[in-house]
């Protein structure tokens, strides 16, 4: 059993979120919050629990690359994110074209510009416990995400300038 990690961040479910010497904003899972072990692929909630911060994904036709310690991975367009959970890549970083179903990770919106992979259910993952749990960029109005955690452009890149290598995220404390 693996120790439980010290967050450096945490996401409220009031729509809170601190650490660090941050205070903002931030948008949650449309299905509300779930304890870890009852999240399901494709129910819309935010996974309770502590996640750490693995890789930065950024789309460098668009944004700066951000100011981090965490590893960073210019996006690319055929770039995706496997959500189907019988195939053995499920929860996992995939190039399209993919023959299962995933999530498209170079997209028309803004949202994906720039995405802080969390590591939920990926050591080892285990199928239809949810997949592509991010950090990334919040909708103008704060729009419920698909289980994610959305944040400001701003406060995003506040936060990848404070984390470090090994900092993890407190979802719905």
């Amino acid at each position: 059993m693996k120790p439980e990690m010290s967050p450096a961040f945490t996401a409220h479910g009031d729509g809170r979120f601190t650490g660090a010497g941050i205070e903002a904003r931030c948008a949650l899972g449309k299905g509300g919050l779930i304890a870890a072990l009852d999240k399901r692929e494709g129910d819309g909630a935010s996974p309770i629990g502590v996640w750490p911060l693995r890789r930065v994904f950024w789309r460098s036709d668009r944004v700066a690359r951000p100011e981090t310690r965490l590893e960073t991975v210019p996006l690319r367009r055929h770039d995706g994110w496997c959500d189907a959970p019988g195939h053995p890549l499920y929860n996992r970083f995939v190039t399209r074209p993919f023959p299962a179903s995933h999530e498209q990770l170079w997209r028309e919106d803004v949202v994906y510009n720039l995405i802080v992979e969390l590591g939920h259910n990926d050591s080892p993952p285990v199928p239809g416990l949810g997949s592509a749990i991010f950090m990334h960029l919040a909708k103008p109005d704060y729009t419920p995400t698909e289980g994610c955690v959305a944040l400001a452009e701003d406060d995003l890149r506040a936060v990848l300038k404070a984390a470090q290598p090994g900092d993890a995220i407190a979802i719905g404390s």
